[in-house]
């Protein structure tokens, strides 16, 4: 069994349940658990984001869109040495991986004999429900099964900490910056499961674009900053607290310095197992007094 996973969140799981050794290839974006770095990389981003702000980068995609132009690429030579018989893929963003329409093209142009298998959950659930299925597909139900209860364990451990708080906190989670875009899928389940209200996200949808003065107008108490693919660091690279100050003026979230950044890639964007650190952090950057720090990165916004 030689495994190519196209989503980092599944190449977390890969690992979690100890098929490490069975993954021959990865893409860029698959930096956890560490060792994962040390795949062989088959995809690459065709546009350059590193030196640009997430203004920028949501014009240049937008524009790479409109163009009917890919935003990622299959190094074909790569794909060729790793040889992988199973290819793991998620169909929820096409912003996020490689299309299915590209990698159908290599195995149709190449003529292997490649199953596909998807990894797409859309909800808190479904994570812990898509680890057992991608456990079973592989011949690793128990595993998976154990990955999962897990998962579930540390989600109860929260709600059990939370059952005397009365208090359910509006809360906005952004997952880009200019323009903001309200969090969805799973992430309004985390912030369910932390003892708050979503004031802009869906449990199960996408996803969608926002103004600031959107934002405002929901009067969130409680604001995180968690723009997909980015770090702490990025985050916090990139944020000018002037400019936070004004865009949330007026709002609870501003008036009580409770505007948060986190590394949205290790917690918050991925559909893996890291999700439980993400939900403990929401806890306690919620009801700090009832859910203690669990150490993972964030920082305060100080305006």
């Amino acid at each position: 069994m030689r495994i190519c996973s196209l989503v980092p969140a599944a190449t977390e799981v890969l690992f979690a349940l100890g098929l490490g050794d069975r993954v021959v290839g990865v893409t860029h974006e698959c930096d956890w658990p560490p060792e994962a770095a040390a795949r062989p990389v088959v995809s690459a981003s065709l546009v350059e984001t590193d030196e640009l702000t997430s203004g920028e980068i949501d014009r240049l995609v937008a524009e790479t869109a409109r163009g009917g132009r890919p935003l990622y690429a299959i190094d074909e030579e790569r794909w060729a040495e790793v040889a992988p018989d199973i290819v793991v893929m998620q169909e929820l963003c096409d912003v996020c991986a490689v299309s299915t329409d590209q990698v159908s093209g290599v195995v149709s142009a190449r003529k292997v004999d490649v199953s596909v298998l998807d990894y797409s959950p859309t909800t808190l659930a479904g994570i812990a429900e898509a680890i057992v299925e991608l456990g079973r597909s592989l011949e690793s139900e128990g595993p998976a099964e154990e990955l999962a209860a897990g998962l579930r364990n540390r989600l109860e451990r929260v709600s059990a900490a939370l059952g005397a708080v009365d208090s359910s906190p509006r809360v906005l989670v952004t997952e880009w910056l200019e323009p903001p875009y309200s969090a969805g899928h799973w992430v309004p389940d985390m912030v369910a499961a932390a003892g708050g209200t979503d004031v802009a996200g869906m449990s199960g949808e996408p996803s969608h674009r926002m103004r600031w003065a959107d934002v405002a107008r929901l009067e969130p108490d409680v604001v995180v900053l968690a723009p997909c693919g980015f770090d702490l660091d990025r985050t916090l690279a990139e944020i000018v607290p002037l400019d936070v100050s004004a865009n949330l003026l007026g709002t609870p979230a501003r008036q009580e310095s409770r505007i948060f950044a986190v590394d949205a890639n290790a917690t918050f964007s991925r559909p893996g197992p890291r999700v439980a650190d993400g939900v403990e952090l929401l806890a306690h950057l919620l009801h700090p007094g009832e859910f203690p720090d669990p150490g993972v990165p964030w920082s305060r916004i100080r305006l």
